[in-house]
Parts: C-alpha cells; sequence; structure tokens
C-alpha cells in the first residue's frame, strides 16, 4: 500500500514520481558514476519528509540502530549487501568485532544489533560484540526480546590490535555515534579495518556540513533530470556557536531565522503553495532526535536562554555553548492508520536494503517523529526496493514511490560521501 497523502495525489511529488520513472536508466548510470568516483558510508539510513509539494532528507545517519525494524523479507538484501560491502573492504575477512552504543539495554536496539549479528553472520563472518565500558572486566549477557541472548564482552587492546579475549578481528564495525569523542582505544590500530572511519562520528561531523554536500548534489541531480533543485532539498542557515550562558545569544538567530523564512516564502508563491513555512532548530551535530525544535515564528527565539536550551535537549553536560543549524520545515503529510508518519531508508554499502515508517500518533506535521512514543511499520517496502512498476499511476504504486524514497536516500548517501572526503580525518576527536 501507498501510505495516504492529506494532499492531493496530484503535483509536484507525483510529477516527480514520473519524472524519476522515466529517467530510471540516467539515474542508474549518474549513481555508478559518482560511486566509481567516491566511497560510499559503510551503512547509512535516510530520514525524509513527503510534503506533497516536495520530498528531501531531514536527517542522515552514519551509526544506523534501527536495523530490526526491517522485515525478514528485507533480510537477503542487506546480506548481499554486506557481502559486496566486505568483499570490496576485506575479502579475507573471517572475524567482525562489533562495538554498540552504551545504551544496550533498549530492547528496540538489542533487536538491532541482534539483525546487525544475524547479517554479518550470513555474510560469511564471526560476529562478537565489544564494549567500550572500560569498566566491564567479564562477558554480560543481553536478554533479546525474543528469547534469544547476546553476549557484550570487554575489549582487549594490545600495542597495536584491537579484539576480545581469544578474537582477533580483522574488520571493526562501530555501532556508536561517538558523540562523547573518540576514545583512545579506537585510535592508532594497525592492519584492522575501522568501519566508518572516526571522523564520522558526531565527535566531528556536522549537520551543516552534511546539507552543504546534499546542496552540491540535488544542483547535480536537478540538472540530470531537468528540475528545480529545491523539490528535493531543504535549506538550511548555519548559526555557529551561540553562547547563552549570559541570558543572550539569540539575536542572531532571530535574524538568521527572519532570512532563511524569506528565502522559503519566496519558493512557497513561486509554486502557490498555501501552507505556513516554519524552521526547525536543532544542534549541529547528534542524533536520536534530541534538540529538535519547531520554529514557526522567529519572535518565538527572543526570550530563548540557557535554561530553554537545556530543557530542549540542546545544550548537555555543562555546556557553556553549542553549535546550532536553522533548517527549512518540511511538513511530512503521509498518514498509517490516521498517525502522522516518515519513511525511513536504509542502506548498507550503496545499496537500498529496506525501510520502513516512522509514526507518532500525537505529533503533528510539522513536528519530529523521532521522539519517545514513535512506533515503526513496515509497510510498502518489504518486496519494492529496486523493482518500479512501470505504467502504474503516479501516487498508486507503493514499489514506485519506494524507489523514489529510495533515490532521494541515496543522494543523501552521496552526499555523506562528499562530507567525508572533506573532513579532516586527523581532527582533534579524542576524548
Amino acid at each position: 500500500m501507498v501510505p495516504h497523502l492529506i494532499t492531493a495525489l496530484t503535483g509536484p511529488i507525483n510529477e516527480l514520481e514520473q519524472r524519476v520513472l522515466e529517467s530510471l536508466p540516467a539515474i542508474e548510470r549518474w549513481f555508478r558514476l559518482e560511486w566509481m568516483e567516491h566511497t560510499p558510508p559503510f551503512y547509512t539510513s535516510v530520514d525524509l519528509r513527503n510534503a506533497g509539494f516536495k520530498l528531501a532528507p531531514v536527517d542522515t545517519d552514519l551509526y544506523p540502530g534501527g536495523f530490526g525494524n526491517l522485515t525478514p523479507e528485507m533480510l537477503p538484501l542487506a546480506v548481499q549487501a554486506a557481502m559486496a560491502a566486505i568483499e570490496k573492504i576485506c575479502p579475507e575477512a573471517k572475524n567482525l568485532l562489533l562495538i554498540p552504543q552504551g545504551h544496550t539495554r533498549d530492547p528496540h536496539y538489542l533487536t538491532s544489533l541482534q539483525r546487525l549479528t544475524q547479517i554479518f553472520h550470513r555474510a560469511g563472518l564471526n560476529v562478537r560484540l565489544g564494549s567500550l565500558d572500560e569498566t566491564l572486566k567479564d562477558p554480560v549477557p543481553l536478554a533479546l526480546p525474543d528469547g534469544g541472548e547476546l553476549v557484550l564482552e570487554p575489549l582487549l587492546r594490545t600495542r597495536r590490535r584491537l579484539g576480545l579475549k581469544g578474537f582477533d578481528p580483522c574488520t571493526i564495525l562501530v555501532n556508536n555515534d561517538l558523540s562523547a569523542g573518540v576514545p583512545k582505544v579506537l585510535t592508532g590500530l594497525h592492519e584492522q579495518y575501522l568501519l566508518p572511519p572516526l571522523h564520522a562520528g558526531w565527535a566531528v561531523r556536522r549537520k551543516t556540513r552534511h546539507f552543504q554536500a546534499y546542496e552540491e548534489v540535488a544542483k547535480k541531480f536537478g540538472k540530470l533530470l531537468g528540475m528545480d533543485p529545491w523539490l528535493i532539498n531543504p535549506l538550511f542557515a548555519r548559526c555557529g556557536k551561540a553562547n547563552f550562558s549570559g541570558g543572550s545569544g539569540a539575536e542572531s538567530l532571530m535574524s538568521g531565522a527572519d532570512v532563511l523564512l524569506g528565502k522559503i516564502r519566496r519558493k512557497y508563491k513561486e509554486y502557490g503553495i498555501q501552507e505556513k513555512p516554519f524552521l526547525v532548530l536543532k544542534a549541529d551535530s547528534g542524533t536520536y532526535g534530541r534538540g529538535v525544535v519547531t520554529v514557526r515564528d522567529p519572535s518565538a527565539l527572543a526570550d530563548l536562554n540557557r535554561g530553554k536550551l537545556e530543557a530542549m535537549g540542546i545544550l548537555q553536560d555543562g555546556q557553556e555553548a553549542c553549535e546550532l543549524m536553522l533548517q527549512e520545515g518540511v511538513p511530512t503529510n503521509e498518514r498509517i492508520d490516521g498517525a502522522v508518519a516518515e519513511p525511513v531508508v536504509y542502506m548498507v554499502d550503496r545499496y537500498v536494503v529496506g525501510g520502513f515508517y516512522r509514526v507518532h500518533a500525537e505529533r503533528g506535521i510539522d513536528e519530529n517523529l523521532n521522539a519517545p512514543g514513535a512506533g515503526f511499520v513496515p509497510l510498502a517496502f518489504a518486496d519494492a526496493n529496486q523493482l518500479p512498476r512501470h505504467g502504474a499511476k503516479p501516487g498508486a504504486s507503493a514499489p514506485n514511490r519506494f524507489y523514489m524514497y529510495g533515490v532521494i536516500a541515496r543522494l543523501a548517501m552521496v552526499a555523506a560521501s562528499y562530507e567525508l572526503e572533506a573532513t579532516d580525518p586527523d581532527a582533534e576527536i579524542y576524548e
């Protein structure tokens, strides 16, 4: 099924879907050429928003933690993609060390780890889990929601290699976003492949750099299809480092918000869009939906202060200042059983391996859905992927809609490759 769209099933999104399907050979050739020049991130997830009048990525995660939301039918695609990635990076790989996030008691995240373990085991690797927690001295069993069990083990660092007791991996897969910094235990490794690279973590990465790269990709893709790149690109503004400890800091935010809203209003007028534009204020680094605030009126930023930033989850851990970004708000007009929904696309290497809908019954179309209370529904993504149905009416075919989602998500993945290439891997990122 195709999720219900509040907007009429005509207009820019269906025109975009039609153009994408008609241009499929040119699009796939374009991606092939990009991957000849650039290296895709090892794995990626992309949150999309379909407003009916535009379709755009709003977040790109290089340490995805929702593999458990993919259906079993999607597993073969993920296994094949993992095989291709491993063969390209380290064809003689035998052992893989998986390093998870710290919140290993979250049942949803445990299911994701279980699925990742299954994927790489079926790709032909011995997989074990190692913890960055230095207080862990003995293996700890982790009970899974389905009654199974994973074992989390203490890391063992020798002079130049990282492993576990009796386990020397040639490949280390990090599923920890490193937002607290890069532990030195992960640095200076010899003849071991660390995936993704350390500078993909939030200690270095910035959302504004990603969307700057995505803007470049969207312009290239727009030229390829003969379309306005704004239809697939959320405008943004870098606010820089704001210090609110003295009760000031909101002035530059208000000015930036006014300028950005002016640009969006001009695009709305150009396309005859009657909705009121809005912005999203978010921290320039970090994930899990923390620090994401809808801004409908720049004047609301006038009394923004340290306390409010802390309440929003933007300012944390005793920070005196933080880097902020403003992003064009893209409303989501998709619904699953009447609840607001947004598609999330998962990729391994350069391949789309599946996806699902993030659904939140208590959030509005202009609010962040990656928040407590969200559910996940793998509708329409079960068997679509790279098999669009030519001749189907735009907006009526789930495979066609998902193929389009996959195209936009892969554009974000190309942007992530640009972003990583432009980031200094030797930046001062250690704890």
